[in-house]
């Protein structure tokens, strides 16, 4: 067994070492520090802010009230107590491929911060490199034999540093560190975008089989009435010209019908393809009115507040925090830099004498550059990055002014809906009264059949308007809870593990 006779080149190493990590605890980061906006000093959503009760009498009109500071839970559609919607929301964050890009997404993001912490260490690689060499006769060889024909093994360690003396890479790692942050809040966004289309298709499945159900039912009796003027016709009872009118609406009614069947099958198409199916793999839930409960209470949170818990501003938050890190990575390519090499290894004639004595090597070098002229490349660059910067800042102010929108045009579709559904329902009751009377003068002999008939039409008309805006309240709630951030921060499995009050 042979002794390495390398003491000194390993002292030369660690010595190496310690200049390294020395160097990176007394360097510096340049570039500006980020420092998080402030929240909007906006205390309402609006001039006229919605407050207490909305309320809508009737069918599917029950009171909502606003609770302000009410917190939002994670899995916030099973407020509309719905186990049909609790499986196909489940099955969905399962299966969707959306969500599943955003997460590899994510994965990729924290890869590439992990990847860029390794540059604060020394890069260490190892070679072993065996030649067959022949030299002319004239010239001296490489070797002590003086033989032209010889093998020469050369292994060897390198060992190379480039100390962080400007921050540069500390602000490259903060820079990445960032873009994982809005990866995060990418994935939450997904999630919530995700959920809310699921909800909104299983309302607009339970409206149109709500307002098919609606439509055939008049068709049905405008085609009574169609019958029953037909058969006055015939006694002479009736003009051909009132024929031909009723006949017009009778198809007009019919029209009708094939539209609400096209949307319902393309609801059905997209529920499926939500929950990570292909189309001609039915969805088994089925949805109505019966299956979904109008939450009582919505939350309400201050507009303070509202920028922790949006997805889309905290995620423009984290690219305003990238493009600041990356002036200072700018910056500092504009500045002197320092590269520390080593080398330690054996070369050899014959691989076996390898690391005997007398065959090591050892160098230790370092080497200070620093730019000149570039031509303005690095100014350039360094500007552009502060121009970046400044477009980072300017669409994060413009995503907190359409969060700030969204809750208002949400609270404002609540109030405004919900009376639109009262005025509904007032209508359908006094359409339903008038139709009552109609059956009981019919029943008396007082009115013709054709009267009961067109009370009836002129109540599914009303019906069909109630069903409308049914759904607009059930859409309304969905809006407020995604306008309001859709309560991430509480579920176990979020990307982001903080609070929303937390940084």
């Amino acid at each position: 067994m042979r002794a390495i006779p390398y003491i000194a080149s390993c002292q030369a190493i660690r010595a190496l070492l310690a200049v390294c990590i020395g160097a990176a605890l007394a360097s510096c980061a340049v570039g500006p520090d980020y420092h998080r906006p402030a929240a909007p000093d906006v205390r309402r959503y609006a001039p006229a802010p919605v407050d207490g009760t909305v309320a809508a009498p009737g069918p599917g009109g029950q009171a909502q009230q606003l609770v302000h500071d009410m917190d939002i839970p994670g899995q916030w559609w099973t407020l509309f107590h719905s186990g049909p919607l609790n499986a196909l929301v489940e099955d969905a964050l399962k299966n969707n491929p959306d969500l599943a890009a955003a997460q590899q997404a994510l994965q990729a993001a924290l890869e590439n911060v992990r990847a860029q912490r390794g540059e604060y260490l020394p890069q260490l690689s190892a070679s072993i490199d065996p030649t067959r060499q022949q030299t002319g006769n004239v010239l001296s060889s490489g070797v002590a034999s003086n033989s032209t024909l010889y093998n020469l093994t050369t292994a060897q360690l390198s060992i190379s540093y480039v100390p962080d003396l400007w921050g540069a890479n500390r602000r490259q790692v903060e820079s990445l560190v960032a873009q994982a942050d809005a990866q995060r809040f990418q994935l939450e966004a997904t999630y919530l975008t995700l959920t809310s289309n699921l909800v909104n298709a299983a309302v607009g499945e339970a409206s149109l089989r709500a307002q098919i159900a609606m439509t055939q039912d008049m068709i049905d009796s405008q085609s009574a009435i169609l019958d029953t003027d037909r058969k006055q016709l015939a006694l002479g009872d009736m003009a051909q010209g009132d024929i031909a009118a009723q006949e017009a609406t009778l198809e007009q009614a019919r029209a009708s019908l094939p539209p609400l069947q096209k949307q319902l099958a393309l609801q059905r198409d997209l529920l499926a393809v939500l929950a990570g199916r292909s189309p001609d793999k039915d969805v088994p839930a089925r949805f109505a009115f019966d299956t979904l409960h109008l939450p009582e209470q919505l939350p309400v949170s201050l507009p303070a507040r509202l920028v922790e818990q949006r997805p889309d501003v905290r995620m423009a938050d984290a690219n305003l925090h990238a493009a600041c890190a990356q002036v200072g990575v700018a910056f500092a390519a504009r500045l002197p830099n320092i590269n520390i090499t080593a080398n330690w290894g054996s070369a050899a004639d014959q691989m076996h004498e390898l690391f005997g004595a007398g065959t090591g090597f050892w160098n230790l070098g370092a080497a200070i550059t620093t730019p000149i002229f570039s031509g303005g490349t690095l100014k350039h660059r360094q500007r552009a990055a502060e121009a970046m910067y400044r477009q980072a800042a300017e669409q994060y102010r413009s995503t907190v002014m359409s969060a700030l929108q969204n809750v208002a045009d949400a609270l404002h579709a609540v109030q405004y809906d919900a009376d639109t559904m009262a005025a509904a329902a007032r209508a359908g009751q006094a359409a339903a009264r008038s139709l009552a009377i109609a059956r009981r003068q019919y029943a008396l002999g007082d009115i013709s059949l054709v009267a009961v008939l067109n009370a009836q039409v002129i109540d599914r008309q009303a019906e069909l308007s109630v069903i409308q805006a049914r759904a607009a309240r059930y859409a309304d709630t969905v809006a407020l809870f995604q306008a309001l951030g859709g309560g991430w921060w509480n579920r176990r499995d979020a990307a982001v593990s903080t609070g929303p009050m937390a940084r």
